[in-house]
């Protein structure tokens, strides 16, 4: 029978999520946790799919994957032959036919936006400008499936001390690098890096010349957060695994302690070098 599973994983330890030669990735992590439950043999599971594929660096709460497994393979169970970094943590019974990729109907991006000296005002602005439908040809280096109709919205990120904006992209798929030049922009017409004009330069028909090219953000504080599936035609109802939960929310409980203990280092180091 074919399933889908929720994906969560931390992706600093791995070089994106697709397979490639030499390095070790998401999707490595996955198959050789199938293959040392004996599910397949070979390159790839039958019926094998995932819904993105994320970058170096970037990281996820619902990546989702489907393929054809024995019906005994729940989420605690793959996460037995797991990396660490990468958690199971609900499933789903799907349709021989449901394709992780081509089936899913939206998928929602969050960038966690350093930007102590940004106004939200300005941000918020840049977010409604560059929602709905556009052509981003500016915004990735891709040269077809540039025309999307984007959701885009910015809040405060309540999770530490306020120097945080929280971007929200939401759309039908994404073109390479979108999301992380939209962070780009948004922070540069925020903290006044850029007028707000440079949004609606970025969406004109022309190109952009070099200098005035939209820079990718950095990848890790981007998570991949969401991935819907046309419910009525396929029934994908998806069911947490409550122990895999726990066990997820667990490890991610003790990367944030570390990351914030990490931080709190760095802090020292800065602001002991602080000329006073």
């Amino acid at each position: 029978m074919r399933r889908a599973f929720r994906l969560a994983y931390d992706g600093r330890p791995f070089r994106g999520f697709q397979r490639q030669p030499d390095v070790p990735t998401v999707e490595d992590a996955l198959f050789d946790a199938l293959r040392a439950h004996g599910v397949f043999e070979g390159d790839k599971p039958p019926g094998y799919a995932a819904a993105g594929r994320t970058d170096a660096g970037v990281s996820a709460l619902a990546q989702t994957v489907a393929f054809d497994c024995p019906e005994w393979l729940t989420p605690r169970a793959l996460n037995a032959e797991l990396h660490d970094a990468v958690r199971a943590w609900a499933h789903a019974a799907v349709p021989a036919d449901f394709h992780a990729t081509h089936d899913a109907v939206a998928r929602e991006y969050v960038y966690h936006l350093y930007a102590p000296a940004a106004d939200p005002a300005l941000a918020r602005d840049a977010a409604r400008a560059l929602s709905g439908a556009h052509d981003f040809h500016n915004l990735t280096s891709d040269d077809a499936g540039t025309e999307r109709d984007l959701s885009l919205a910015v809040e405060r990120d309540d999770d530490g001390d306020g120097d945080f904006l929280a971007l929200r992209a939401r759309a039908g798929g994404f073109p390479r690098g979108f999301v992380r030049r939209v962070a780009s922009l948004v922070r540069s017409v925020a903290t006044g890096a850029a007028p707000p004009s440079k949004v609606e330069r970025v969406l004109a028909p022309d190109p952009l010349p070099g200098p005035e090219g939209v820079p990718e953000a950095p990848p890790g504080p981007l998570v991949l957060a969401g991935v819907d599936y046309d419910r009525p035609r396929f029934d994908v109802a998806f069911e947490r695994d409550a122990r895999a939960v726990r066990d997820t929310r667990a490890f991610f409980a003790e990367e944030r302690a570390a990351r914030r203990a990490s931080a709190r280092v760095a802090g020292t180091v800065v602001d002991g070098l602080t000329d006073r």
